[in-house]
């Protein structure tokens, strides 16, 4: 389905998805014009399906991280969609994720600080439906955060 050059303008667009087409068609060895009528054609065929703003929470002040590793009751019929839905309503919820195995989800949380962190665990993560058990990792550093893929 992709070509070598749709290989090469997605490695610039993945690489800084703000860069104008101008500046891909320069960096890609082409047109402004191919360059659109390609970008255009990644986004029509699902192969692109947004272009994101990355927000820098730390700078905002949320020097917490914490993963949760969650296990549901299962004899309860609609356990996991039940979960789901609550724990989209928690703003410090960043990232929900299923699994299959002995963890069923885990929850990437983020907190201002370790008061702030054991507020939303007791008042807002301790109360969501049908958990059997949850194990907390905490975040130390991240030594390799990549997004892109390798075309």
């Amino acid at each position: 389905m992709l070509n070598e050059f749709d290989r090469r303008l997605l490695r610039h667009w993945q690489a800084d998805p703000s860069l104008p087409p101008s500046e891909l068609a320069a960096r890609v060895g082409c047109s402004s014009a191919q360059v659109s009528r390609r970008m255009a054609r990644l986004r029509d065929k699902s192969v692109v399906t947004a272009v994101e703003t990355e927000i820098n929470w730390v700078a905002l002040g949320y020097s917490v991280e914490v993963s949760l590793r969650i296990t549901l009751d299962k004899t309860v019929p609609g356990a996991f969609d039940d979960f789901i839905v609550k724990a989209r309503e928690v703003p410090q919820v960043l990232e929900i994720q299923t699994f299959l195995g002995r963890v069923d989800l885990r929850l990437k949380v983020i907190a201002r600080d370790m008061a702030d962190y054991r507020k939303t665990y007791r008042s807002r993560i301790l109360g969501l439906p049908h958990i059997a058990d949850v194990e907390a990792l905490m975040h130390v550093v991240r030594t390799k955060s990549d997004d892109g893929l390798p075309l």
